[in-house]
């Protein structure tokens, strides 16, 4: 069983090199569930017994399924769809020596950039153009080995094995090509977009590892891809959601986009996208505004984001007795600056929950002379507040760009999920 949602996972993984697709293979799934498409931008009619999903930016997505009782609360689980990358600048192509053709990226995100250097990586996103007097968003992939980071040689750079830190804009530029490719590349994302250069009026491109996920390990334990953060929950707690039975809460499969960058965008953990859905949702009930309160004060939101497992070599980097492990169970995040928002309520309750699931359970927290990062949760509770906890799947080599989790977990994600849909 494991084996089997492990391959499934790297599928949706191998299918997902930007967020656009990830969320692109939701809604595809969704459709395929019997979901029905929303758009923001028109007018709503929903009743009761009802499953639905909206999207905003082509790049986050909320689904959700009205109880035929009607709506006395709300289940939400919140995951993300990006990772940390590179994203292609405005006039691409720089002309180095005469001889080579680099792309022009910036970061996106906190990545391992030593990493990215040395793999065959490759181009995928989403471009717009006119058709028919409007603006269409066509996603695009370049399914081929495309482009390299070369490191320089250590003949060159006797330093590299003793800390190195590389220069985004010098050393970080991938290779196109040689001179023969000058002026070819908005060509090649034209053509994948099966339309002409000169349509082209923006995108949204990312560079991403073409390495594809495997399972490894002395006893097929591991498994690694990139982007496992944090789709490796996202993929999880929709397919719970689907399993779940979903009979007498209103049941929320939520992911943002932007969680690496701060969330603040029209699409990200702050937003208001999750709070206008939810608005929207109890409008269309003729709920008033007093029962959308009660509802939302008695709902509860898991915020699904991927968990730090202790390192082989590095143990000291754990706190000394809160040390999770892959393969070991759903890690509850604490921190008492609030960058999870896990306390001591969220806490019993998702333990009960996952208690009578059957699904093993660890405990993160920073040790206390080190800053963690923070996540979705305390970001949404400012838009929508209601009871949550910070859980994630413990993984190693977080924000690589080919990370390592255990081939057990996504599976207890997904029961727990289940469960909490039920």
């Amino acid at each position: 069983m494991d084996q089997k949602t492990s391959k499934e996972l790297l599928t949706f993984l191998d299918s997902s090199p930007t967020c656009f697709h990830a969320v692109a293979q939701m809604a595809e799934i969704l459709h395929s569930h019997g979901f029905t498409r929303l758009r923001e931008n028109e007018k709503w009619e929903l009743s009761p017994g009802e499953s639905c999903f909206v999207t905003r930016n082509d790049s986050a997505l909320i689904a959700f399924t009205i109880p035929k009782t009607g709506i006395r609360s709300f289940r939400i689980i919140a995951s993300h769809s990006d990772s940390p990358g590179f994203k292609i600048k405005e006039n691409p192509e720089i002309t180095s020596a005469d001889h080579y053709i680099q792309l022009n990226t910036e970061r996106y995100g906190g990545m391992i950039h030593s990493s990215w250097l040395d793999r065959p990586l490759s181009v995928a996103g989403r471009v717009i153009f006119k058709e028919d007097s409007r603006l269409v968003s066509r996603l695009i992939n370049i399914d081929r080995d495309l482009l390299m980071i070369p490191n320089l040689s250590i003949h060159m750079n006797r330093e590299i094995n003793s800390g190195y830190k590389y220069d985004p804009q010098k050393e970080l530029l991938p290779l196109y090509g040689d001179i023969n490719a000058k002026g070819s590349f908005m060509k090649l994302i034209a053509q994948a977009a099966q339309i002409e250069e000169e349509q082209i009026l923006g995108h949204d491109l990312f560079l991403y590892n073409r390495q594809k996920g495997c399972i490894w390990g002395a006893s097929d334990e591991y498994i690694s891809s990139g982007r496992l953060d944090d789709l490796q929950c996202a993929f999880a707690s929709l397919q719970g959601f689907l399993q779940g039975r979903k009979e007498s809460q209103a049941a929320v499969h939520c992911v943002f986009d932007n969680e690496e960058v701060g969330s603040g965008t029209k699409q990200g953990a702050a937003s208001t996208f999750l709070k206008d859905v939810l608005s929207r949702i109890c409008e269309c009930l003729s709920m008033t505004r007093e029962e959308q309160l009660i509802a939302i004060a008695e709902s509860f939101m898991i915020s699904a984001d991927n968990a730090h497992a202790v390192h082989p070599s590095h143990m000291e980097k754990a706190d000394p007795v809160n040390r999770p492990y892959v393969n070991e169970g759903i890690v509850i995040k604490y921190n008492a600056d609030q960058k999870y928002c896990t306390d001591g309520v969220s806490a019993a309750f998702f333990k009960d929950l996952c208690a009578e699931a059957d699904v093993p359970l660890q405990t993160f927290t920073n040790r206390s002379d080190m800053s963690g990062g923070s996540t979705l949760g305390n970001i949404s509770s400012a838009q929508v507040a209601l009871n949550t906890i910070d859980i994630g799947l413990p993984q190693l080599s977080m924000h690589s760009a080919y990370e390592t989790a255990g081939i057990k977990d996504t599976a207890y994600l997904i029961r727990a999920a289940a469960a909490f849909f039920a």
